[in-house]
């Protein structure tokens, strides 16, 4: 039986952590932050969402609440981004094309072909280079937390199969709005159409355009293979995001604030990356059951895409900085090397 000394030095010994704990709820006040993305809410974005939501939740003891808004319900990519900048938006989850359009050396991972597996993404994304990017943003009233995963991106289209790059010639494709994707595939012969991903659907129904190009996760979630006959897995640029906070909104926050939400972004995203990799072959296969026809891009195929693409490496190697494109190469080339 523990006796009232024993109480008594045990309750002693929990005030410091009482103190520290009472302290630590000081630091956060009652916020509501939301966070702006166009993709469905079974999308991997929403779960990673919903992931940081809980963390931040749990360790704030309620007081900051953080909703995710799916569809583009609170504005395209280029439109959130412009509503954080001006602070009428707290957060938002838009692709690394669409960040590019405020500091272009975010296109960097848009070169096509760029990495060959996930393992190359994250360790580009989560190094050296990553950070470097996402310190540029605050000049530009934007703060990076961390980037999140779209996966790789493959081509659907209504006309014809895609087993070579001459398949892609004539093709009208939707793409981001983003100068690297449209030259890409205007390099490849089809008709590059860029436009809003919340149009892409339409569009595709009404057969203004002939396909498009995303993950299987954006291919299942908007039932593209409704109106989409043909899937390919192209692979040709790996789709990152990046969790914006508007600098307005960042800069009102305590600096408990400010760490709880890049700590909570970095177990966010990992929760997210594992979920979507998880997902990705499961998703192929529920398109296939749904009558898409797929067809294998063969490894040597996808190599002489790339030599096809090599102009557009040039292209924007000069426009993003060559100094960024040769780190970034050799980062990845002194990976496979060890890795082999």
């Amino acid at each position: 039986m523990k006796t009232w000394k024993t109480l008594i030095i045990a309750a002693a010994a929990t005030l410091p952590l009482a103190a520290l704990a009472q302290q630590a709820g000081a630091d956060f006040k009652e916020r509501t932050i939301r966070v702006s993305h166009v993709v469905p809410k079974d999308h991997p974005f929403q779960v990673g969402i919903d992931k940081f939501a809980e963390i931040v939740a749990q360790k704030t003891g309620g007081k900051m609440k953080m909703r995710g808004y799916p569809d583009g319900q609170l504005g395209a990519e280029l439109q959130s981004i412009s509503s954080a900048q001006g602070g009428v938006l707290e957060m938002t989850l838009v692709s690394t094309a669409a960040t590019a359009s405020v500091v272009k050396e975010f296109g960097v991972y848009d070169l096509p072909f760029l990495f060959s597996d996930f393992k190359e993404a994250d360790l580009v994304l989560d190094g050296p280079i990553g950070r470097k990017l996402l310190d540029k943003l605050p000049e530009k009233n934007l703060v990076g937390l961390c980037y999140f995963e779209n996966g790789f991106r493959h081509v659907t289209n209504s006309r014809r199969p895609i087993s070579k790059a001459e398949d892609l010639k004539g093709l009208k494709i939707r793409t981001i709005q983003n100068p690297v994707f449209i030259d890409i595939f205007n390099t490849l012969g089809a008709n590059a159409l860029p436009m809003p991903f919340t149009e892409v659907f339409t569009a595709l129904e009404s057969k203004a355009i002939d396909g498009q190009e995303t993950p299987y996760s954006n291919i299942w979630g908007n039932r593209f293979y409704e109106v989409q006959k043909y899937v390919s897995n192209t692979g040709h640029i790996y789709g990152a995001a990046v969790v914006l906070v508007g600098k307005k909104f960042w800069d009102q926050l305590s600096g408990a604030e400010q760490k709880l939400l890049q700590e909570s972004c970095n177990t966010a995203r990992d929760h997210e990356r594992s979920f979507n990799r998880a997902e990705d072959p499961k998703l192929l296969a529920q398109i296939k059951a749904k009558g898409a026809v797929y067809t294998e891009i063969a490894p040597a195929e996808r190599a002489r895409m790339r030599e096809l693409l090599k102009p557009v490496y040039e292209k924007y190697a000069r426009n993003l900085g060559e100094d960024l494109v040769k780190q970034t190469l050799a980062e990845l080339d002194k990976h496979r090397v060890a890795a082999k």
